[in-house]
């Protein structure tokens, strides 16, 4: 059973944050890495993956669904988002089949958790929309089914960290490392024997610098001052995502 946990989710192919997460040494020092999907859409995707894959078994990956659509594009039914069908066609192949095997969760022992399921947006969707006012009734139609013995619950895809209970579970939001909502930074978790909701600060301005000069997406540079500097407050992204979580 780990001790330490280190939850990093929605990196969205931004090599610099990667890097500063992964430089803390409560991460260096961690047991294991969850990393809960959406890793690689964005201006750095093939540094990304090939980061990631350097952590070795120090790492647990679970599919998002960007994950799935870079996968889908790849084989030609296009994405909406421009820089998933850009990002897509950047990957090797070994890389698009490694995300394609990912799995939709994965459930884990933690020091002083007890049993901890990690999915990217709801145990049982990719895509679906949970957020930290959603209404209990809510969070009792996308925990159905799970098994009791599960008392937290990590999932990423909304880009906005939070802890809340919902009838007995704890539900855990570690932010996104690559494209916050809310203020700049790479933000994570670290789960073990409690809950810690961090953030990483970097050099923002090095960072955007770097991705407008690294990257060959056009659109590099307006895509890394849109979202690393988060320029979405976790205001906008509520008001945008709130008619998706049923209410």
């Amino acid at each position: 059973m780990p001790d330490r946990v280190a939850v990093l989710s929605d990196i969205h192919g931004v090599l610099p944050a990667l890097e500063a997460v992964l430089a803390e040494p409560d991460v260096a020092a961690a047991d294991l890495i969850v990393l809960t999907g959406d890793l690689a859409a964005g201006p750095q995707p093939v540094e990304v993956l090939d980061r990631l894959a350097a952590l070795g078994d120090r790492a647990c990956w679970i599919g998002g669904n960007a994950d799935r659509e870079l996968v889908q594009a790849r084989a030609g039914a296009a994405s909406p988002i421009e820089v998933s069908n850009w990002a897509a066609g950047q990957l090797r192949d070994d890389q698009v089949a490694r995300l394609a095997a990912l799995p939709p969760s994965v459930t884990l022992p933690v020091t002083g958790l007890g049993d901890v399921l990690f999915c990217h947006a709801t145990p049982r969707d990719d895509e679906e929309v949970v957020l930290v006012d959603s209404r209990l009734d809510r969070w009792a139609e996308v925990f159905a089914g799970l098994p009791p013995e599960v008392g937290t619950v990590v999932c990423g895809h909304t880009h906005m960290p939070f802890t809340r209970l919902a009838d007995r579970r704890l539900v855990v939001n570690p932010g996104s490392v690559g494209m916050p909502y809310g203020g700049a930074g790479a933000w994570w978790a670290l789960l073990g024997p409690g809950v810690q909701l961090r953030r990483t600060r970097f050099d923002v301005d090095a960072a955007c610098a770097r991705i407008a000069s690294e990257s060959a997406f056009p659109d590099a540079a307006a895509w890394a001052d849109e979202y690393v500097r988060s320029r979405h407050s976790d205001v906008d992204a509520l008001t945008v995502f709130a008619p998706r979580d049923g209410r």
